[in-house]
């Protein structure tokens, strides 16, 4: 009887109804105690979207962290304070009392092509290559750019080269990956160094040619140069070496094995 009594309300007229939250089922209000359900909320399924946006804080503060370049002098004193607990090779940095700081970098030399040397009257202009995996630390400032580090790294090995023929780049470790990436002159490596921390797998600074698909000859000298023609030529030389002595190897195999198949005569 009560069911019909709501049907025939809702039919004359009386639209106040009430909605299930669950099961989303309608009865009118006056029948909402004689009526008994057992429903729940649908579970709606998580999108792949919305898995990815639970990463996308995490992203954007580690993207907030990479866009600063500079720091409070709180901030500044802070990270030091940390930095030097945390660091095991005794390179500390240092608080001046004007705001700027002092530290070491390390860098890696990562030269492929031969260096001019200056100096003495004896090695003056002479080419050579730089052992692979040398690494050189330098005493730098927070007002120290990448363009001052390039030309601090040549002096102490007293190359003459052009400082524009070379690049600094920062190497670095994120989800198991290792990135590389050239720094631009107005960079301050030691600042990239604080932001960090001193663990060189997070971190860590190579010493490379400029890589602009071709080889800028007019930054080179004459002496360079020649330079250059004398160690391609040194280098032609050992490689028709190395192929003359591959075939005499092959012609006396080949002349033992004749002597075998023939025989002593």
């Amino acid at each position: 009887m009560g069911a019909a009594m709501c049907k025939l309300s809702d039919k004359v007229g009386q639209h106040v109804r009430k909605k299930s939250t669950g099961c989303k089922y309608a009865c009118h209000t006056a029948c909402r105690d004689k009526v008994a359900l057992d429903c729940h909320p649908p579970v709606l399924p998580v999108s792949q979207d919305q898995l990815n946006n639970n990463n996308t804080p995490l992203h954007d503060v580690e993207k907030e962290r990479e866009l600063r370049t500079e720091f409070s002098k709180e901030e500044i004193w802070q990270r030091i304070e940390q930095y030097n607990l945390l660091t095991k090779d005794h390179l500390k940095m240092t608080l001046g009392a004007g705001g700027v700081y002092t530290g070491f970098i390390k860098v890696q030399m990562d030269l492929r092509r031969p260096m001019t040397v200056q100096g003495s009257q004896t090695r003056a202009g002479e080419a050579f290559y730089l052992p692979q995996g040398v690494s050189n630390t330098l005493h730098v400032s927070s007002k120290t750019t990448v363009k001052e580090v390039i030309v601090g790294l040549l002096s102490k090995f007293t190359v003459a080269d052009n400082p524009a023929k070379y690049a600094l780049y920062k190497r670095y470790r994120r989800e198991e990956q290792v990135y590389t990436c050239k720094l631009a002159d107005a960079e301050k490596p030691l600042f990239l160094r604080l932001v960090a921390g001193p663990d060189p797998d997070l971190l860590s600074f190579v010493l490379k040619e400029q890589q602009t698909g071709e080889v800028m000859w007019d930054a080179f000298s004459i002496p360079e140069l020649k330079n250059f023609l004398r160690i391609l030529e040194k280098e032609e030389q050992e490689q028709k070496d190395a192929v003359i002595r591959r075939y005499e190897t092959y012609r006396q195999r080949l002349q033992e094995a004749l002597l075998e198949v023939r025989g002593p005569s």
